[in-house]
């Protein structure tokens, strides 16, 4: 998928000041009703948080992600969700900030931003499904967040358009995601959310 080699993953920075990762591995709804914390095929997303989180222990970790679904009067976030694995997963609580309002992945770099306040020297890390990246990095270009993009959870080998697939379901997941990205795409670059439609590596 063309979506998920845009951006390699990157050789490990010796140093980090903080890892973003974007929600939309958690199952909001599904946690309400069941009172258990359920991820949905992004998981990854969360469990290389995880990784990373150690492999820089100094890191800030920002979860950016609203997204709840409300179910007999509870609501719960993609990132409170989220920050609750992570912590049952060793990672100390304090550590841990969270974004709670945003719906889009525009809307996790527009939060995310105001809350990081990144500085110049910072080196940040992105963590989203590779096939996201694209409009990920696009998203933060625009709103002056630099991030390295740091991608996970793929769907594809990386000449898949040659080989066939699985399943008839396995190719309309993927299909559904990278119709869903590349109109994500046109749309933000259409409405002037951001300034490339395609955004590389630099």
């Amino acid at each position: 998928m063309k979506l998920e080699n845009r951006f390699p993953v990157p050789q490990f920075p010796g140093a980090v000041t903080g890892i973003v990762m974007l929600g939309g591995a958690e199952e909001a709804h599904i946690t309400a009703d069941r009172h258990v914390p359920t991820l949905n095929n992004n998981a990854e997303r969360v469990f290389e948080t995880a990784v990373l989180a150690r492999r820089y222990p100094n890191a800030r970790i920002l979860l950016s992600g609203g997204g709840g679904h409300v179910v007999a009067g509870q609501y719960r976030t993609e990132a409170e969700i989220a920050q609750s694995i992570l912590v049952d997963l060793g990672i100390a609580a304090e550590r841990i900030e969270m974004e709670r309002r945003s719906q889009t992945t525009f809307e996790n770099a527009a939060q995310s931003v105001a809350l990081a306040k990144p500085q110049p020297s910072d080196t940040w890390l992105l963590v989203t499904s590779a096939y996201n990246m694209p409009r990920a990095v696009a998203s933060f270009r625009s709103v002056g967040f630099p991030v390295i993009p740091y991608p996970v959870d793929y769907r594809t080998k990386t000449a898949d358009l040659l080989l066939p697939l699985s399943t008839i379901a396995e190719g309309l997941d993927i299909s559904d995601n990278a119709v869903h990205e590349w109109l994500g795409l046109a749309t933000y670059r259409l409405t002037g959310k951001t300034q490339t439609f395609f955004p590389a590596a630099n």
